[in-house]
């Protein structure tokens, strides 16, 4: 049950492509392995522009893998698997170039920091948000910042507190987290094509400017999410946590 992280660049457009067989969720070497394709095609010249993407059509992400969430241990390993979703989204957002995020199906937990981290965030009608980390004992603290920075305070509580609940993709861009959304993932795919096209032939330095003034304020992240990390790593480790888990896996 591996999953895998691909990426290509052409013309200009550097691609990162996400799977895995459990509605893509993250297990903590794909979330590593994912931090270190984006901040490699960051450093790479050739690549003005990043667009990243899922494989399948159901789900974007899910987030956060359960398998490994109830594997875990201890503090030191629950930290680590945690801290795998602050280096994706440090990743993002330090990456030197704007990130299109292309969410072809619903986003649950981490997936939905995934999207809210990315630059310019595209979407189709079915592509509902959730984030459910309360009704499994813990919270969305390492992706907070980043959902709350796309979708306002008050949204974000919305979003937290109502754990249980999708939001759809119309209430997600009103909030501001996507840009766009469209009825097919083909017009979707179009729409990603030209505004990456243009981004391309566009100014490099003048785009590197823009998105540091545009994370402003986002300085002290690297340690602020390693801190979140480590809240949810010991929350993990609770018995309500262990058991709200395996009562939500057999379910689904």
């Amino acid at each position: 049950m591996e999953g895998r992280i691909t990426s290509s660049i052409e013309n200009g457009i550097g691609t990162i492509t996400f799977f895995h067989p459990q509605s893509n969720s993250m297990p903590g070497t794909q979330l590593r392995n994912l931090a270190e394709e984006i901040e490699k095609l960051g450093k790479d010249e050739s690549a003005k522009v990043i667009v990243l993407q899922s494989e399948g059509e159901k789900a974007f992400c899910a987030g956060a893998s359960f398998d490994e969430l109830i594997s875990i241990k201890d503090i030191d390993t629950g930290l680590k698997f945690f801290s795998g979703f602050a280096m994706v989204i440090n990743a993002m957002r330090k990456a030197p170039k704007f990130i299109i995020a292309r969410v072809q199906g619903k986003a649950v937990g981490g997936g939905v920091g995934i999207a809210s981290s990315a630059d310019y965030t595209f979407a189709v009608n079915d592509a509902s948000i959730k984030l459910s980390e309360l009704a499994v004992g813990i919270g969305p603290f390492v992706v907070g910042p980043a959902v709350e920075r796309k979708v306002g305070t008050s949204a974000f509580c919305q979003l937290t507190i109502n754990a249980t609940e999708w939001q759809t993709a119309q209430w997600a861009k009103e909030k501001g987290l996507y840009a766009e959304i469209f009825s097919t993932t083909e017009e979707m795919d179009n729409s990603i094509k030209t505004l990456a096209q243009k981004l391309a032939a566009s100014n490099p330095e003048a785009m590197m400017m823009l998105k540091k003034i545009m994370w402003e304020g986002t300085e002290n992240w690297d340690t602020l999410l390693l801190e979140r990390a480590g809240m949810s790593g010991t929350l993990v480790l609770s018995d309500f946590t262990i058991n709200a888990i395996n009562t939500f896996k057999a379910k689904n």
